[in-house]
């Protein structure tokens, strides 16, 4: 029993090597380079499944304020389903539209194209989903030597249909996503994650520069309540009460001891100061059908926040809004 079980595994562990090795490969000291925090402005992208919840709404607008940090090139909407859409497409739809309505709320005009992306989750390695995101992804990964940072708030989708699409992007591009769990934990069951299960094992196997932001036991601590929300953003100007609101209203059950994680602004915080964090380089962990993570130390490098500072965190988001009113 012990060899056939030892047989099973190896199997495995061969099946996802063999999948892994269909990527091209950056050289170990090049990747460790790009997994080094950011300094100085980056370029970026950012893609996002807005209207899922709330917390993408903050992040966008977080992003949108971090102007000496990084220079946001586009934002692409992403699919996402469940209690607020009808289908992934529905909510790719809904987030495109809430994209829009954040930077009416801002007054801003758009940093760059905003892009609708995939109308469905990645079924085949071999039939990469086709949108205007990924396309615009590809061309803008290209067009420069400078590495362009893909700032990936759900299910990633239009970014491994890109890498699917054009593998040799993965030379380009550094990934920063929210998803999944931390290595430690029992299974790795996280929304973003499990939208998509080929999608994310692609931003594990591809061998693109990758800082994952797991949610527990990491950007769980990122929680907030009505109360907080409510001294530091109400009368800060349109985008200020709209945060506010759509805060208040997320909540439909007891109030009384309530607060809400809001799990994506951790993107944004590690471009802004990655000193926020701790992070370690580890193995890319392999992702089972199993929604659990297995260990290959011969796999290539990636890098893995195992904590944050929440108030510095939340004190500069708060403090960007107040200047933005401001003006």
């Amino acid at each position: 029993m012990k060899t056939l079980i030892s047989l099973l595994v190896l199997a495995l562990l061969t099946s996802s090597l063999s999948l892994a090795q269909q990527y091209q490969r950056l050289p170990a000291d090049i990747l460790l380079d790009r997994l080094k925090p950011a300094s100085g402005k980056i370029r970026a992208v950012i893609d996002t499944d807005t209207y899922n919840e709330i917390d993408d709404q903050f992040a966008v607008v977080y992003a949108l304020l971090a102007r000496e940090k990084i220079e946001l090139e586009a934002i692409y909407a992403a699919p996402y389903l469940n209690n607020r859409s009808t289908s992934p497409a529905d909510g790719m739809e809904k987030s495109y539209e809430e994209i829009l309505r954040l930077l009416e709320k801002l007054d801003m005009k758009p940093p760059g194209p905003v892009l609708k992306g995939s109308d469905s989750f990645l079924e085949s390695y071999s039939a990469p989903i086709q949108s205007p995101a990924a396309e615009d992804l590809i061309r803008r990964a290209k067009s420069s030597a400078e590495p362009l940072y893909v700032l990936t708030l759900g299910a990633p989708t239009n970014v491994a249909s890109a890498i699917l699409m054009d593998p040799s992007i993965i030379h380009n591009i550094v990934i920063v996503w929210l998803g999944g769990k931390g290595l430690n934990w029992p299974f790795a069951t996280e929304f973003n994650l499990m939208q998509d299960l080929l999608a994310s094992k692609v931003m594990f196997d591809s061998g693109a520069p990758l800082i994952q932001l797991p949610t527990e036991p990491v950007t769980s601590h990122l929680l907030t309540s009505v109360a907080e929300i409510e001294v530091y953003l109400k009368g800060q100007g349109a985008i200020g009460d709209y945060l506010v609101e759509i805060f208040k209203g997320y909540n439909k059950g007891d109030p009384f001891g309530w607060s809400k994680v809001i799990w994506d602004i951790a993107v944004i915080a590690y471009i802004v100061n990655p000193g926020w964090f701790q992070t370690e380089i580890r193995h890319s962990p392999l992702l089972t059908d199993q929604f659990t993570y297995s260990v290959d130390h011969r796999r290539h490098f990636y890098r893995v926040a195992t904590h944050l500072n929440r108030d510095r965190i939340f004190g500069d988001l708060f403090k960007r809004i107040h200047q933005h009113a401001s003006k």
